[in-house]
Order: structure tokens, then sequence, then C-alpha cells
């Protein structure tokens, strides 16, 4: 089994390695300690230093707080920026810009590759603080923001990763 170091996942991570070296990669069991040596990496590059304990997006991820409550769990973007507990839908502390009209859609959709405004909206996540654009979703008018994704990260790192995750304080 390969066992890869920090500047090869860094150039994984960057798109800087050559396609064969990431099929392999993608292909062959996992050394046991990548994700750590990933989180690692992703540690470096963030503005905060509150652990990461996932990665959730490009520039999100579930953090355990070092200031107070102490080791709650929330959403932090990477320029620093908390969205809120983990368990709550990051998206509605964004700002949000939606696409709705055919003026806003041809910006990004022009001509015959657009779409119709009554049938579909893209809705634009964007950190209220660095203005990164964090995800984009793609709804039918009044459907509600998706909760894409909420971890059980006690089983992740338990089962998954073989560690116990510090625990989380109690929450009113």
């Amino acid at each position: 089994m390969a066992s890869y170091d920090h500047e090869v996942i860094r150039d994984l991570i960057d798109g800087q390695l050559p396609w064969q070296s990431t099929k392999a990669m993608m292909s062959q069991y996992k050394d046991d300690d990548r994700f750590f040596k990933y989180i690692d990496i992703l540690q470096e590059r963030v503005a905060f230093n509150d652990p990461i304990l996932l990665p959730i997006g490009e520039h999100l991820h579930i953090v355990s707080k070092k200031t107070e409550p102490q080791g709650e769990r929330v959403v932090k973007c990477s320029c620093g920026y908390e969205f809120g507990h983990y368990t709550e839908n990051w998206k509605l502390k964004a700002v949000i810009h939606v696409r709705d009209d055919e003026e806003s859609i041809a910006e990004i959709y022009p001509g015959r590759h657009s779409y119709d405004p009554e049938w579909m909206e893209i809705r634009e996540f964007i950190c209220p603080s660095c203005a990164r654009l964090l995800e984009v979703e793609a709804a039918a008018p009044g459907y509600p923001i998706v909760f894409d994704f909420l971890p059980y990260l006690e089983t992740f790192y338990r089962d998954w990763l073989g560690k116990e995750l510090p625990a989380e304080p109690k929450r009113d």
C-alpha cells in the first residue's frame, strides 16, 4: 500500500498532480493517516486556530471552537467567519444572491444556454466576511434552501478513522 507525504497531498488538493498519479491515488487503498494529512494541510491554509474536524466544502469546515463555548462544533469559512452550529443550515447565515430573471441568468447562461426563470432559479451562497462564493444551488422558485449534509461526526471518527472525537459541550 502506498503512503503519500504532505507534499503529494498538497499537490493533489491544488490540482497539480498529473492525471495518472491522481488516478492511482484514487484507485488504491488509502493510507491510514491520509485524512489527517489532508486536515493538516487545510489547517495551514485557514485564518483561524480552531481545529478542523471535517471539511464540508472547498472553503467550509466543521471546527471545534477554542473560544467560548469551548469545544462547540461550528461551521466556519476559511477566512474565519462563523456560520453557527454544524447541525443548523449554514446557508441561512450566508449572503444569498438569487438569479431569477433573464438578465442575471444570462450573465452565466447566455443565449440558448439559458433557462426559464419561472421554472428554476440559481442561488449563490456567499461568505458575508470575505465574499467568497461557497456554494451554488439550482432549485424551483419557492423551493426551500437545501440542507446538504449533516454528518455523524462521532461515528465517522470512531468507525472510519479509529479515533475518538473530543466531546462537545451540552447545548442549551
